[in-house]
């Protein structure tokens, strides 16, 4: 992909790093309204660890860097991150601060019964600073993967993604799923010109056309490449459409004002897949995990953004925020697909694991 940097596996400790907090997750046992659901079950939730998790089962290197308190939550996310395969040695224990936890109905969370309660004010993650990260462990991988999340946490931890996404020799490339979450920010007005300003320091941004439209006023994949032209590649997340990948055929250097010509660049439309699904969460943490999985394997975009859709269907064909992703072998053979087989795909629960199992239209 453009803008990756010439690194070999030799100079890296990892292929992707992925910082952000991870929270635990109490699913509800049965739909309904929080208060009428009697039990939950716990899980882990954080969009960046669900990335690294996702990668990691895919095969690749992969590293977490967070704070999670010194008490039996920040416990459970190390030890179920790291049983992934991911590795969890620069995550960082506060003692004066707990673990952020969140509660959510079974409902898809874009609609309007949906619920999450979020106990995560004054967390261990929310103390992040351009003070107390690990530099080194940060900047060990191929690629340092981000998202607007992080920046809506906190002023410290704004200040770190600031400090993170600015241009310096020797950056990695920079991934940044925008991730706009309105009820996490304290001043709501703010929120959109700080993920715009975060995208186009970054190499690559992941954006859902919705989001966009919602946070900037922005309407079409045209329209957001317009309002980011510095990033080498662009990915618009066009819901059940599919996605538009815009991208540079030559890096730009990062920072605003220092962008090639847009009009030179390849713009490749991908269709989503038809899935049957059984839970909607994670889906977008697994297209990103698909498409940085196939990139850091010198794969065309087209079939970056199919593995990405193949990821993605992993996750929409099972009850959680996480599952095994599609063996490469399979998944490689159905990015491979002609346009007129992709499109007759259909997907189901426990496709992943079964070819008889992958159906078509």
């Amino acid at each position: 992909m453009s803008g990756t940097p010439a690194r070999t596996d030799a100079d890296t400790a990892a292929d992707v790093v992925c910082l952000g907090e991870s929270m635990v997750t109490f699913l509800p046992s049965r739909p309904g309204r929080l208060a009428d659901v009697p039990s939950f079950g716990r899980g882990i939730g954080g969009a960046e660890s669900n990335v690294a998790c996702a990668l990691a089962a895919a095969g690749h290197r992969t590293a977490w860097v967070s704070r999670v308190g010194a008490d039996g939550f920040g416990d459970h996310l190390v030890d179920a991150i790291s049983a992934y395969g991911v590795d969890t040695s620069a995550v960082q224990r506060d003692p004066a601060r707990p673990t952020g936890i969140y509660f959510r109905t079974a409902t898809d969370r874009g609609t309007d019964v949906h619920e999450v309660a979020y106990y995560r004010a004054g967390s261990a993650a929310s103390a992040m600073s351009p003070s107390n990260v690990p530099y080194d462990a940060l900047f060990a991988g191929r690629v340092l993967h981000l998202s607007g999340i992080t920046a809506a946490l906190s002023a410290d931890c704004l200040a770190l993604l600031h400090e993170l996404t600015a241009p310096r020799p020797g950056r990695p490339l920079v991934s940044f799923d925008v991730n706009h979450r309105p009820g996490l920010w304290r001043d709501a007005d703010a929120s959109p010109g700080v993920l715009l300003d975060l995208a186009r320091r970054a190499d690559l941004v992941f954006v859902g056309e919705d989001e966009a439209e919602e946070a900037w006023g922005v309407r079409g994949a045209a329209a957001i490449r317009e309002a980011m032209p510095e990033p080498a590649v662009v990915v618009v997340k066009r819901g059940s459409e599919g996605a538009t990948v815009f991208a540079h055929p030559t890096p730009p250097r990062p920072g605003p004002g220092s962008a090639t010509a847009v009009a030179a660049e390849a713009v490749t439309d991908v269709p989503a897949l038809h899935v049957d699904v059984v839970a909607p969460v994670g889906a977008g943490d697994a297209f990103a995990a698909g498409f940085l999985s196939a990139t850091l394997r010198g794969l065309p975009v087209r079939d970056s953004a199919r593995h990405g859709h193949l990821m993605a269907a992993a996750v929409l064909t099972v009850p959680g925020d996480l599952t095994a992703p599609p063996a490469r072998n399979l998944a490689d053979r159905l990015a491979a697909l002609d346009d007129a087989d992709w499109g007759r795909l259909r997907l189901g629960p426990g496709w992943t694991g079964d070819d008889t199992e992958v159906r078509t239209t």
